[in-house]
């Protein structure tokens, strides 16, 4: 078997395995939030995730074809491929995250706190998962040192400060 073979497998490996913790993960909340009256909250985080697995193999793609028109790559500018990657992995998974925050907003508004608690639960759980999505796009310890931390903080600062969420990603949350 050749090494490029091997490679695509893994890749794909990669790709069933988020995709499964990301419908495992919104059928837990779903059963979680039913008794609780939310399970809207996990058809919202269902679109959410479709949405955010679109963009990111779209404009995965585009970033590829880009790098690949200036040959940015790991042997001729490598500083370009890797921050190009970084700047992808934080544009999307803080753009999940301000999405999380404001959508997990909207649902504790009058709710008893521990049922607030389980919900920001939820959408904090929900910027490590759409995290495990762009760790199969870039599995290098750097994108998950970086995109992991980034996941989870820009969700506790959108959930603090959720005009920064909208004011920056509004827009394209606007769309959908």
């Amino acid at each position: 078997m050749s090494g490029s073979t091997h490679d695509l497998r893994e890749e794909a490996l990669d790709y069933l395995i988020a995709l499964g913790l990301n419908v495992i993960f919104v059928a837990l909340v779903a059963l979680l939030l039913w008794p609780l009256g939310k399970t809207t909250l996990a058809l919202r985080l269902t679109k959410g995730y479709v949405i955010l697995w679109v963009v990111t193999v779209v404009t995965g793609a585009v970033l590829y074809w880009l790098q690949r028109l200036f040959r940015a790559d790991t042997h001729n500018h490598y500083d370009a491929y890797l921050i190009s990657n970084l700047f992808h992995g934080v544009l999307l998974l803080a753009g999940w995250s301000a999405f999380a925050a404001l959508t997990v907003g909207s649902f504790v508004e009058g709710v008893p706190l521990p049922v607030a608690a389980i919900l920001w639960l939820v959408g904090f759980l929900s910027s490590y998962v759409a995290f495990t999505v762009l760790t199969a796009l870039y599995p290098g310890i750097i994108y998950k040192v970086v995109n992991g931390a980034l996941a989870l903080i820009s969700f506790l600062v959108f959930a603090v400060w959720p005009a920064s969420g909208r004011a920056i990603y509004g827009w394209f949350f606007d769309i959908f």
